[in-house]
């Protein structure tokens, strides 16, 4: 098929920490009195909803969790510090903002940050898996897909980081795809002058159904990692599964809610950094770009990949074009 896609941190004993440039002093709750948004792993994720004489939006904060096992505690802690640092350094309108690195009235490590929206692209997506629709409607796909681009393309070659974890769960949007945000910049890897790993002995964290070939067998991890995970990213918002963890059942539909013992663990390994099935026929001609888009992004051969770059040209274009 033709495509168009071809082409370490210090913090003041004592001090209850400061929101970066603003210099204002921040207080962080206890964890039971705010509301719990998400979790991660060794974190929980609360809402902040900030009072005061004048308005303020609220923040998204995360903190180290209180079942988390004390010898794994500190490496948590200085995972949250490091991603604190590299927030604290990003300025852009589609990736979450830094607030605040400080300490909690119970004493926990807490990363205040802009709170993007009310769910995250996994949450809307099982949401509508629950309630019996199928695939996004192609313009929500289109914008998640230019608008992750867009801070993809900043990250890699404006900050030459690559994220390292982009998944539906760590997409937050709000409203009726009003903004569209990356957040969770926790196992980023520096990038050099060229896209590859600053550190070669660096290690690919992810998420497994996530990560590209490259960085299941121990391959060279570039900025072409992050664009595999975003082409099953746009996969997810079509067919509403987690990656390789499909199963199909007589006719060919996949389901979603199977069994335990339906689970084919060897399958799934052997599944793992390839290009999951797609039914485009089913999906119709008005998903045909996000199609072809997907299954550029997620060729097992790198240097088959199309640069954030690239996609966001395309799709401004195709955009331009429509308009």
């Amino acid at each position: 098929m033709e495509s168009p896609f071809k082409t370490p941190c210090k913090q003041a004993s004592g001090s209850r920490g400061y929101a970066g440039s603003l210099g204002t002093p921040v207080t962080i709750p206890a964890s039971p009195f705010m509301q719990k948004l998400g979790c991660g792993t060794g974190v929980n994720v609360y809402l902040m909803n900030r009072v005061g004489k004048k308005p303020h939006s609220p923040w998204a904060v995360k903190k180290i969790s209180s079942k988390c096992v004390k010898t794994k505690q500190n490496i948590y802690q200085k995972r949250l510090c490091e991603e604190a640092e590299i927030l604290k350094d990003l300025h852009h309108p589609n990736i979450i903002g830094f607030r605040a690195l400080t300490t909690a009235k119970d004493g926990s490590q807490c990363l205040a940050m802009e709170y993007g929206g009310e769910r995250s692209l996994n949450d809307l997506i099982e949401q509508r898996r629950e309630e019996g629709l199928k695939a996004f409607p192609v313009a929500s796909i289109e914008k998640v897909a230019l608008h992750v681009a867009r801070g993809l393309r900043y990250l890699h070659n404006e900050k030459k980081i690559l994220h390292g974890d982009i998944k539906s769960g760590n997409v937050v949007i709000k409203g009726d795809f009003e903004t569209v945000k990356i957040c969770d910049v926790g196992v980023s890897l520096h990038l050099d002058e060229k896209l590859k790993a600053l550190d070669p002995k660096a290690d690919y964290i992810g998420t497994e159904p996530w990560n590209p070939k490259e960085a299941i067998e121990g391959g060279i991890i570039t900025d072409k990692a992050d664009i595999f995970a975003y082409g099953l990213t746009l996969w997810e918002m079509m067919t509403l599964s987690i990656p390789h963890l499909e199963v199909l059942d007589s006719e060919g539909d996949t389901d979603s809610s199977f069994d335990e013992g339906d689970f084919d663990e060897d399958g799934y390994y052997e599944r793992l950094g390839t290009r999951p099935p797609l039914d485009a026929e089913s999906l119709g001609g008005a998903y045909q770009r996000m199609v072809e888009l997907f299954c550029l992004c997620t060729a097992e051969d790198p240097a088959k990949r199309p640069s954030a770059t690239q996609i966001v040209q395309v799709l401004e274009a195709n955009m331009e074009a429509a308009d």
